[in-house]
């Protein structure tokens, strides 16, 4: 596992079309914006292995983009690709 530091709006990039951004750190909090291509799927870790085991996910749980359960889902800012 490559482990790296960041800084609130700081972001490491995957594969050159996938971004990763500190949006904000509050606490033992951490919210990170995610940009990458429409047909990359983005979960998080509990909706992927819901998934992977062909459970239903909620419905109120964002199953792409940012947000935790208990906030809502974020769209990053759009940018030019």
């Amino acid at each position: 596992m490559l482990v790296l530091s960041r800084k609130k709006d700081e972001s490491i990039v995957i594969n050159n079309d996938i971004t990763i951004v500190v949006v904000e750190i509050r606490g033992d909090k951490v919210r990170l914006g995610v940009e990458a291509p429409k047909e990359v799927p983005v979960h998080r870790r509990e909706v992927y292995d819901a998934i992977a085991r062909g459970e239903p996910v909620d419905a109120q749980l964002p199953t792409s983009g940012v947000g935790g359960g208990d906030e809502p889902a974020v769209e990053p800012p759009s940018t030019p690709r």
